[in-house]
């Protein structure tokens, strides 16, 4: 990221925090994927440090993405995640699920937010916290984008050690996202545990659970 990048998401944050010292990024990986779970993170950055090269994590490489992951985990605040799996996903449906686990993250962070910045359209019902949506947030703000590499980083980790359980699948490889290769695998072995049943890609297929 060039400076002027990392400065101007300094500034939108600090824009939008007002004089809040106590402001929360939070953001989610894995909402569109047919297996797998959903991730959310919650982030609380002290802006005054140097985040060169942090960005929204969809805008980094892998190894980038690792990278500032570890600065994240080292230099943050606060910071926690938390995890949705398939099965409540497909009780109660994915935006219920996300909303879920990002109250979840923000819960665990062991500080009380003054401001949460959620990316996105909406607010989460079950954060108890003054809260602001921010459309494209995770390339608008530091901690919401921190909050999205940790996200994308736990969950694709949890995929890469779940490939080892159900190697026909390759989730290590398109991470439960509905790719070509993907589907070709759910048509010849039918679907695992880890996929979602209430995805119409997965339940129009109608085959056997392994």
């Amino acid at each position: 990221m060039r400076p002027e990048r990392w400065h101007r998401l300094a500034r939108e944050e600090s824009r939008l925090s007002g004089q809040r010292a106590v402001v929360a990024g939070v953001d989610e990986a894995g909402r569109g994927p047919l297996a797998g779970p959903v991730v959310a993170a919650a982030v609380v950055l002290d802006l005054s440090g140097d985040w060169s090269g942090l960005d929204d994590s969809k805008q980094l490489t892998a190894e980038r993405r690792d990278v500032m992951y570890a600065r994240v985990l080292e230099g943050a605040r606060a910071f926690a995640w938390a995890v949705t799996g398939p099965r409540t996903i497909d009780r109660v449906n994915i935006r219920r699920a996300t909303h879920g686990a990002m109250a979840r993250a923000v819960a665990r962070l062991g500080l009380s937010p003054e401001l949460v910045l959620v990316d996105g359209h909406e607010t989460v019902d079950a954060i108890h916290a003054e809260q602001q949506a921010v459309i494209g947030g995770d390339g608008r703000c530091l901690s919401i984008a921190a909050a999205s590499v940790l996200a994308k980083v736990v969950r694709d980790r949890i995929m890469e050690r779940l490939d080892r359980v159900w190697p026909a699948y390759g989730f290590a490889k398109h991470k439960g996202y509905g790719t070509a290769e993907h589907m070709d695998a759910i048509r010849e072995h039918g679907p695992c545990p880890l996929h979602r049943w209430s995805f119409s890609p997965v339940s129009a297929l109608e085959l056997p659970l392994v």
